[in-house]
């Protein structure tokens, strides 16, 4: 980062925490300044004022929480890389952050052996999150593969047979599906037929859960 130094922020409302991490920090070298906020709307305040490479944050914050404040300042400095440092072993929350545009993610058991891996990998560009949760990435690249399919098998569908999946997804019979597209009940079917056909779905029940599952990207 040529001459100059590396201006790291860490958000904990633990006082004696943020003390040791930044005295921990500190001892990479000289090149690393460190401030302190003890709460999510404090380092907002700070992030408006100062720029920063990394800020490091806590989630379970008083006043704003970590996500919450870290959504606010990449808005504020959309180059400063964001480090989530937790004790929750969450996929949920991980989903979260890592959809904010979070770069590492690490918790809190394994932060003096992690943290200097995570800034040094945000710093080049990376993503850090820490191995113990691993499974979260392969679980999330799973969903997204799925999703993807799911997408790329609705594209084969016409435009009145997604319309009638999405009537399918609303829990709408296929007599109900006829009277709202004045269309015949026998229409409605040999559609269901189709959609069946193309997505390779076996049986009504079948069709009514995939509509279910998939009504938001219909």
């Amino acid at each position: 980062m040529m001459n100059d130094k590396i201006k790291i922020l860490i958000a904990d409302d633990h006082p004696i925490f943020r003390k040791g991490l930044r005295d921990f920090i500190k001892e990479f070298g000289i090149d690393y300044s460190v401030d302190e906020a003890e709460d999510g709307k404090q380092a907002v305040e700070f992030i408006k004022h100062n720029r920063y490479d990394v800020a490091i944050f806590d989630i379970d914050m008083p006043v704003r929480n970590g996500l919450k404040a870290a959504e606010e300042c990449m808005k504020l400095q959309e180059s400063i890389k964001i480090i989530i440092l937790t004790m929750y072993k969450d996929e949920h929350i991980f989903n979260q952050a890592i959809d904010l545009g979070i770069r590492g993610y690490v918790l809190k058991e394994n932060a003096t052996v992690e943290v200097k891996n995570a800034i040094d990998s945000v710093l080049n560009g990376h993503y850090y999150i820490s191995p113990v949760i691993s499974e979260f990435l392969l679980n999330r690249k799973n969903k997204l593969d799925k999703t993807e399919k799911e997408l790329s098998d609705l594209s084969a569908l016409t435009e009145a047979e997604r319309q009638i999946l999405k009537l399918i997804s609303e829990s709408k019979t296929s007599k109900e599906i006829a009277d709202n597209l004045f269309v015949s009940v026998k229409t409605v079917e040999k559609h269901r037929y189709n959609i069946c056909a193309k997505l390779n779905i076996h049986g009504t029940h079948a069709l009514i859960k995939y509509a279910f599952d998939n009504k938001d990207n219909i």
